[in-house]
């Protein structure tokens, strides 16, 4: 299977991407193998910090020793020279907060899925143009689920996935899956501040299966 084909596939069955960004590694990397213990097996990390480019080698190295089975995709591309940074540093899918044809054209060209940030249906058609089969309907707070609803059918070979504002809870994530999405995006929701800064990787391991089962359930119902 290409690797485009199986970040796709992993994140349509996990139904839950979260994402993340520290400026400590080590904590980078005690969040990252929570998430991995709690069952994730699709992650997010985020470009939004100077530490961001050495942080992903060192949780590239930590998920070849000992997560198998882990994609790790970077978040927050805004151009080429990002993208060919992080496809170098083993990215294995690229998220972007806009549609930018050129980083379409180098994440198509090494192999990976890419995910635009889309807020407009101009948008959404533009990186329908430029070959996404998924966008991020970013921010999600803003738009709700009755937004998808009135674009999906405009775009039915396309799968959204909604991110910013999304809860970790029933009937939230009820209404997003029943509007039809694919999968939803959470990074502080789940990834609370608190927790990180406890350093409390039980509670976050147990707050993510939590999550994990409530979006299973939501999507089943819908």
């Amino acid at each position: 299977m290409h690797k485009k084909d199986q970040a796709l596939r992993v994140l349509e069955e996990q139904k839950l991407l979260p994402l993340f960004y520290h400026d400590d590694a080590a904590v980078s990397v005690s969040v990252l193998r929570a998430l991995y213990e709690a069952g994730i097996r699709t992650v997010e990390y985020t470009n939004r910090g100077d530490a961001a480019l050495s942080n992903f080698a060192v949780l590239r190295k930590e998920v070849d020793a000992g997560m198998p089975g882990l994609l790790l995709g970077i978040g927050t591309i805004k151009n080429e020279a990002q993208a060919r940074s992080y496809i170098d540093a083993g990215a294995d899918y690229i998220v972007c907060p806009s549609t930018h044809p050129g980083v379409a054209a180098v994440t198509h060209e090494a192999g990976l899925l890419w995910i635009p940030g889309c807020m407009t249906p101009t948008e959404i058609a533009a990186a329908e143009n430029a070959g996404a089969a998924l966008v991020k309907i970013f921010p999600g707070n803003l738009l709700g689920p009755s937004y998808i609803s009135s674009v999906k059918d405009l775009f039915p070979g396309l799968r959204f996935m909604p991110t910013g504002g999304v809860e970790a809870e029933e009937s939230n994530l009820k209404g997003w899956f029943g509007a039809g999405v694919v999968a939803v995006g959470m990074g502080s929701k789940l990834i609370t501040k608190s927790v990180v800064e406890k350093r409390d990787w039980t509670a976050l391991r147990d707050l993510t299966s939590t999550a994990l089962e409530l979006v299973r359930r939501a999507a089943k119902t819908e």
